[in-house]
């Protein structure tokens, strides 16, 4: 069995003389709750859609759950649960209707232990109450749910979910968090599809950031993290002179305001820092280091921001 749920190879996609996706390749560890973190148009989307077998790549190839693609897509795919690109239901029929038409399409599931599976399925996302409502009714929220109830009608070996907290309220988002976390502790992995930087540092053990259809990182989020540089903190009331033996002392990225100076340290010591400043007469009131946060290494390796909201 191989160690990855998701594993693509060169995975391209061209529209025209436009690369959207360019020679990505994804390792998802099995029982991962991996990442896949980007600004919209980074080529998210496209890739997700390549993985499920929804559009053919221009080149490269890929493989799920250890079955190569699209050859075994009759034996993979219905171990495999999708959110993409929003729900897609008939609006005059009520949600436990739409399952039902859903579940009946599969020719792996059991009509026989359908209604219960259904069931389940809506109650898990909190739609249990609302089984019975026409979808045209339903909010954004309340659709979004119906589309993760559809993709959990039977047990799924992997889930690929396209920003599935869109539209949902904070208790909504925090339910769906919890219950991504839920699924990789029953065994499943989960391959997050979201521009939410908060999404990824509460519930995924992987990441993948994507930028302008390149994969610029691939790591554990632990990983990620230690790559991230620190910076020496100074707090002084010379912050000038600081700010001139942080650069005496090679480090980088120098700044200095009223209450003291920072910089990039490198590869130079904590205590050498601080040696330096006493030996050169200047006051030191507090020195920390001070790891970078998420969001500065992903602005760093995409030079923009993400929505670090939700």
């Amino acid at each position: 069995m191989t160690a990855f749920a998701v594993e693509s190879s060169g995975l391209t996609k061209r529209f025209g003389r436009q690369v959207a996706v360019n020679a990505v390749d994804l390792a998802v560890p099995r029982g991962a709750v991996y990442g896949f973190l980007g600004p919209n148009g980074s080529g998210k989307t496209t890739t997700i859609r390549m993985l499920l077998g929804l559009i053919r790549p221009t080149t490269g190839g890929h493989a799920l759950l250890g079955e190569r693609m699209p050859g075994g897509a009759a034996a993979v795919l219905p171990r495999v649960g999708a959110l993409v690109e929003g729900p897609g239901f008939h609006p005059y029929l009520s949600g436990m209707d739409n399952l039902r038409r859903l579940d009946a399409a599969d020719r792996t599931a059991s009509a026989a232990t359908a209604e219960a599976r259904i069931r389940a399925a809506l109650d898990r996302v909190g739609l249990g109450a609302a089984a019975g409502k026409r979808f045209r009714a339903y909010s954004l929220g309340m659709r979004q749910r119906l589309a993760l109830a559809g993709a959990m009608l039977a047990p799924r070996d992997l889930l690929i979910l396209d920003e599935p907290t869109n539209g949902l309220d904070p208790q909504g988002t925090r339910e769906v968090r919890a219950l991504i976390g839920a699924l990789a502790a029953e065994g499943a992995t989960v391959l997050l599809s979201t521009h939410l930087l908060s999404e990824v540092e509460q519930v995924c053990s992987h990441v993948g950031v994507m930028h302008q259809g390149n994969l610029v990182a691939q790591s554990t989020l632990e990983e990620l993290r230690a790559e991230a540089a620190p910076h020496a903190q100074v707090h002084t009331d010379r912050p000038a002179d600081a700010a001139r033996v942080l650069r005496e002392l090679g480090l980088t990225e120098v700044t200095h305001d009223g209450a003291g100076a920072t910089g990039l340290l490198g590869p130079v010591a904590p205590e050498k820092v601080v040696a330096a400043l006493v030996h050169d007469g200047v006051p030191v009131r507090g020195f920390a280091v001070v790891a970078a946060d998420l969001e500065e290494q992903f602005v760093a390796l995409t030079g923009e921001g993400f929505d670090v909201s939700g």
